[in-house]
């Protein structure tokens, strides 16, 4: 077997063993794949209105029933998977790129150059991350892009902290010096020695981010910051439907455990690749 897939291999080894990491991740998948064929998947338009059917309990024409409009809630969350994934994955994603760059400076480095970064991201990490993405959203103002960015924001100080202590970890080990020896410029140094050795943490960061990054942007929905009506994003859905809870708890409670299971299963996934990465652990 070649080496190169060695590592990734023992990885998933260690990955299968744990079962409720196995079932996370299959939640995970069959979420995505819900979001990638969704107009396949619906069994009404998301936004078609049924005026005759409004507010139906759950049945066989409407197995999640009917919000206040009629339209048919099991197809606004299938086709609301797109939105809350996509926030979520496309924010880490950010966060995490801004985090490399960042905390791969800062750890290089070191000296000034690691000073002056880490207290900006102190001023920014002083902010509660809820209470940050709620004040760039209302200055920026609602919808999907900008609830993006306010995400990606409060989210790149933890990547950029993780960079900086995994490379301080890897910054004296021999092969650097030896690429230091034959004069590898630093970009080099950084991109083909620091990096692949510096991820691991970062991944798993990742993972279990985008579940927070869902819980938030669902938040930010909620008290009418993120994505806006009629767009089915999950959050959206839980503050369209609280005003009618007490009669018609159906509107609340499938978008409520849509998400709980989304956010439960990213989390049961991202404790399992924890404990695939970690080195301690032994075949």
């Amino acid at each position: 077997m070649n080496r190169k897939n060695r590592p990734f291999v023992t990885t998933f080894r260690r990955l299968c063993r744990n079962k409720m990491a196995v079932i996370g991740m299959c939640i995970s998948i069959f979420l995505v794949l819900v979001a990638v064929f969704a107009p396949l998947l619906m069994p009404y338009p998301y936004d078609q209105s049924d005026f005759a059917a409004t507010f139906a309990k759950p049945s066989s024409a409407h197995l999640f029933g009917t919000d206040d409009l009629g339209r048919d809630i099991l197809s606004r969350l299938i086709y609301g998977a797109r939105y809350s994934l996509q926030i979520g994955i496309i924010s880490v994603a950010g966060a995490m790129v801004g985090g490399i760059l960042l905390g791969s400076i800062a750890g290089y480095f070191g000296g000034w150059v690691d000073d002056v970064t880490m207290r900006f991201l102190d001023i920014i990490q002083a902010v509660p991350g809820m209470v940050l993405s709620i004040a760039v959203s209302a200055v920026l103002g609602p919808g999907f892009g900008n609830c993006i960015l306010a995400l990606t924001i409060g989210m790149i100080p933890s990547f950029s902290r993780m960079m900086r202590a995994s490379i301080l970890n890897v910054r004296k080990m021999e092969y650097l010096e030896a690429a230091t020896s034959i004069n590898c410029n630093h970009l080099r140094i950084i991109l083909r020695h620091v990096l692949p050795n510096a991820l691991s943490p970062l991944i798993v960061q990742a993972t279990m981010s985008v579940a927070t990054a869902i819980l938030i942007a669902a938040s930010l929905s909620f008290i009418g910051l993120g994505v806006q009506p009629p767009e089915p994003e999950w959050g959206a859905m839980l503050s369209a439907g609280r005003g009618y809870f007490r009669d018609y708890p159906h509107l609340v409670w499938f978008p409520g455990i849509t998400i709980m299971v989304a956010v439960l299963s990213l989390n049961m996934f991202g404790d399992g690749l924890r404990d695939a990465l970690d080195p301690k652990l032994k075949d």
